[in-house]
């Protein structure tokens, strides 16, 4: 008895084959069929399935078993097996040969069927369970969309020890909580023990996938400990001569997300092998079942998503920033963890470096940090150290390791959700900036970043114009907010962008009412704004500077040039866009060695970035931009309050210079801020 896809039938005795559950067996009826017989009927027990192909389509079963069909015409018998035998030869298929006109068969031949189940399964449907596939051909691929199927992992990226789950020396993983996070993968063995103890098991994938993830099993003398099966430098393992049935659960985790060398899919199949007793042949396989799994992107979310924790960096030049954050933060029910300074990396760099993610699976949702870091010695770094429990953290790397360099997860943003030409975008589109043309001094993120971005499919990168920036972050001329009150024919959020002309109109209009002598940092101290290169200039001087005017006609094409792309990507208009007030200076590169210093210059916000929101719900935090105080107000605060506060919005502006500061940084780095996911599941868009 053996396994075989096509059975050759006999009049002279029995055939007798062995079925693996939901695998299809085709029978040869004309070998054996007499002369001049022309038709057949076949019959099967109850734990088999008959089918007959390529004859007229409608038959019911019981019809096909009474039906008589023709040998003339070609057609395919299959037969399957709908459950694992509990001995040999349990089932039996019986097939009849007539004559033409003739009721009674001239001859008969018998089939004995054993049947066992050999099936490796994963959370297909992705419920949060494992569940036997109905069709075993579907587990061989992954889909997207609602109607998708195909398993999820979820990247180990513990901070403790990311990707060290194994103890070096036994080998095992020792039970702890990140067991429980897992994906599951269960391996059901089932059929008449003498039948499966002639033959091997191995569980296997590819050298390259193996790489990419590891599977675990419960040591069988413990119930707290698990041993390595799969990984790097194990593609293969082969299980014990069977002995009885086997119902066995595995735990499956990956160690990197896709990247552009890997597409995120990993297959898993057991195999069911025959070695032969002839050592001059080869071992046979004679069953193969396989799993696809997808690995879980890294994704990243809007400053329209609700605060769930703000990280600080607390040190004393920023204190008043530190304060006015916590209070924020207490407006809005976030926790407020601190970070504290770091002379190798500059904890004030926070959201330069570093951005807050999360990654998902049907089972859990994994919030993570996504470092892009600045320095050789990651373990310097206290941000690893201050993460609340059960949040990840992992390292893109990166080339250029100066701060607000454009080669970082600073140079990031990302879109609310949109709708684009048809097209739905239910997680938002990654904003990342870049030089848009090759040039002697161009600046671009760095290759290996924008493919990690590219790769995770379910964000879709749109590419902007941030070059012509100091720091080439693109968070420096736009920002999100959230809509508060929903508008037919309007988007859930609105988008602030920098407009030099904005506000060049309201010192305009403040210089007809008067207003022109007044002064733009009266606030700030002398020695602030030397080491910040800015003079105390008045309304009048700034309109009558016409190489200043200059400079922003600059920035203004160069915003412009990003406004019709976000209009074009993100499918906006101009209602959904609101026009900050907001000036810029070109200057040549800071925090670069004389060697690297160019004769391009580089836009800088002139007063402090009102672009540099800290967004927390209804309450935003703005930095204090110190323009001219009218009538005991700063008329750059009137403004930005009254496009924003009739929108539903607190706006706080943040007093504190120093968070302006070259050597500090921009406002916005000095803080972090982890969101709440999005309520809809990655896996049920199509990218």
């Amino acid at each position: 008895m053996s396994f075989r896809s096509l059975v050759h039938l006999s009049l002279d005795s029995p055939a007798h084959a062995i079925c693996v559950v939901g695998m299809e067996i085709c029978l040869d009826l004309s070998g054996c069929a007499p002369p001049n017989c022309e038709s057949f009927t076949v019959s099967g027990s109850l734990g088999v399935l008959v089918d007959i192909h390529n004859t007229v389509p409608g038959k019911a079963r019981e019809e096909a078993a009474m039906a008589r069909w023709p040998l003339l015409h070609p057609m395919d018998v299959l037969v399957k097996m709908t459950s694992p035998s509990s001995a040999i030869n349990e089932e039996k298929i019986l097939v009849s040969y007539y004559q033409c006109n003739e009721k009674v068969p001239v001859a008969t031949a018998l089939l004995y069927l054993t049947g066992i189940e050999i099936s490796l399964d994963v959370d297909i449907y992705r419920s949060g369970h494992v569940e036997m596939a109905s069709d075993k051909q579907a587990k061989k691929n992954w889909v997207w969309g609602p109607s998708g199927w195909g398993a999820i992992l979820l990247v180990n990226c513990s901070p403790a020890d990311m990707g060290q789950l194994v103890d070096k020396k036994s080998g095992n993983l020792l039970f702890m909580e990140e067991i429980k996070g897992l994906s599951q993968m269960t391996l059901k063995v089932e059929g008449p023990s003498c039948v499966l103890k002639k033959y091997r098991l191995v569980l296997h994938t590819s050298k390259e996938e193996s790489e990419k993830a590891r599977v675990y099993r419960p040591k069988k003398d413990s119930s707290s400990s698990f041993e390595l099966v799969l990984g790097p430098d194990w593609h293969t393992y082969t299980f014990a001569p069977l002995e009885k049935n086997l119902m066995e659960t595995f735990y499956v985790e990956a160690v990197e997300f896709p990247s552009a060398s890997f597409s995120g899919l990993i297959s898993y199949s057991v195999s069911l092998v025959e070695e032969s007793q002839d050592l001059l042949i080869p071992e046979t396989l004679l069953y193969k079942d396989t799993v696809v799994f997808r690995v879980a992107p890294c994704i990243f979310i809007p400053t329209t998503q609700m605060p769930l924790e703000v990280y600080l960096c607390r040190e004393l030049q920023v204190q008043g920033f530190v304060n006015t954050v916590m209070l924020l933060s207490e407006r809005s029910n976030s926790q407020v963890a601190s970070v504290y300074e770091d002379p190798n990396r500059l904890g004030r760099w926070l959201q330069d470096e570093m951005a807050f993610c999360y990654t998902q699976a049907p089972h859990k949702t994994v919030s993570l940090v996504l470092d892009t870091p600045r320095a050789l010695k990651l373990e310097d770094f206290p941000m690893k150290y201050s993460l609340s429990p059960g949040i990840g953290y992992i390292i893109q790397r990166t080339k250029d390791h100066r701060v607000a360099s454009m080669d970082s997860i600073g140079n990031l943003m990302v879109s609310p959700p949109v709708k684009v030409e048809g097209k739905e975008y239910p997680l938002g589109r990654i904003l990342i900036g870049g030089s848009f043309y090759p040039s002697k001094e161009g600046r671009d993120m760095s290759k290996a970043l924008r493919d990690f971005l590219y790769a995770q499919q379910v964000q879709a990168p749109v590419e902007l114009f941030s070059d012509w920036l100091m720091a080439g972050h693109i968070c420096e001329f736009m920002c999100f907010i959230p809509a508060q009150y929903k508008q037919e024919g309007r988007k859930d959020f609105q988008l602030l962008l920098a407009s030099p002309s904005s506000c060049y109109k309201l010192f305009k209009e403040k210089q007809k009412e008067g207003y022109g002598d007044m002064p733009l940092f009266e606030e700030v101290r002398k020695d602030q704004l030397i080491s910040n290169g800015r003079e105390a200039s008045t309304i009048n001087q700034l309109l009558a500077d016409e190489n200043m005017r200059k400079q922003n006609d600059y920035v203004e094409n160069c915003i412009n040039l990003n406004r019709d792309i976000l209009k074009r990507e993100l499918g906006l208009v101009e209602k959904d866009i609101i026009d900050i007030p907001q000036l810029f200076c070109l200057e040549q590169l800071t925090n670069v060695p004389s060697s690297e210093q160019t004769q391009k210059l580089f836009a800088r916000p002139y007063f402090p970035d009102l672009l540099q929101i800290i967004v927390m719900g209804t309450n935003l935090g703005i930095p204090k931009p110190f323009g001219p105080r009218i009538n005991g107000t700063c008329c750059l605060e009137e403004k930005v309050c009254q496009l924003l506060e009739p929108l539903g919005f607190q706006c706080t502006f943040i007093d504190d210079f120093d968070c302006y500061l070259t050597e500090i940084g921009d406002f916005c780095s000095c803080a972090n801020i982890r969101r709440v996911p999005f309520a809809f599941k990655w896996w049920r868009m199509v990218p």
